[in-house]
């Protein structure tokens, strides 16, 4: 089983922060871990899909030339608008659209790529599809940044173990970080040259 748009707009409709992004410790901390997670001080171009209403966007935008950020809820696109207006954040900076991968994805190369809370979402189908698209648009040295809480997700086909067991396994990436704790795991990847995923075995 999966989720789609549907779910996620009766969601927002309950709730307009339904993950308690803006008051949770747990978030908080996590977000400080996904962030010290990042190898570089900026990226020149980034993909955050499922960005919710725009609390890790905020922080992304500060080290991003270009940060695409999508959601498929309107109501959260609209609150993250919102955040970024207030916090000041340079309008050029972001890019929000509404957005439900794996069935559609930007187009162009990213280096840095950032799926957090959003794998389990999708059926295992779903997110092998979208490892695809990681790998075709992850530029060469680009990192790829997965958080996922571990338990289970009523009505998912996966946890967040197996959703980072599938990245793992995208051909040409290197693990730079990997970190578990009862509820969460971060990893990120790094993608090497072509020519040095041959000689290591990666491709």
């Amino acid at each position: 089983m999966s989720f789609g748009p549907d779910d996620f707009k009766a969601l927002y409709a309950r709730s307009a922060d339904p993950w308690h992004y803006e008051t949770s410790w747990y978030e908080a901390r996590k977000r400080a871990l996904t962030l010290a997670a990042l190898t570089r001080e900026r990226y020149a171009r980034a993909f955050e899909p499922g960005c919710s209403i725009g609390v890790l966007t905020a922080e992304l935008a500060a080290r991003c030339d270009v940060l695409l950020a999508w959601d498929t809820s309107e109501a959260a696109l609209a609150a993250a608008h919102g955040r970024m207006a207030a916090a000041g954040r340079d309008a050029d900076v972001v890019t929000f659209a509404s957005g439900w991968v794996p069935h559609v994805w930007p187009s162009g190369e990213f280096d840095l790529i950032v799926f957090s809370e959003i794998g389990y979402f999708l059926s295992r189908a779903q997110l092998l599809e979208a490892r695809e698209h990681i790998a075709e648009s992850l530029a060469p040295g680009g990192e790829l940044l997965a958080c996922h809480w571990r338990h289970p997700i009523q009505g998912g086909e996966l946890d967040g173990d197996g959703v980072h067991r599938l990245l793992d396994a995208i051909p040409g990436l290197q693990s730079v970080v990997h970190h578990h704790e009862a509820d969460l795991v971060i990893d990120l990847w790094s993608r090497v040259s072509d020519s040095l995923a041959q000689q290591e075995g990666l491709l």
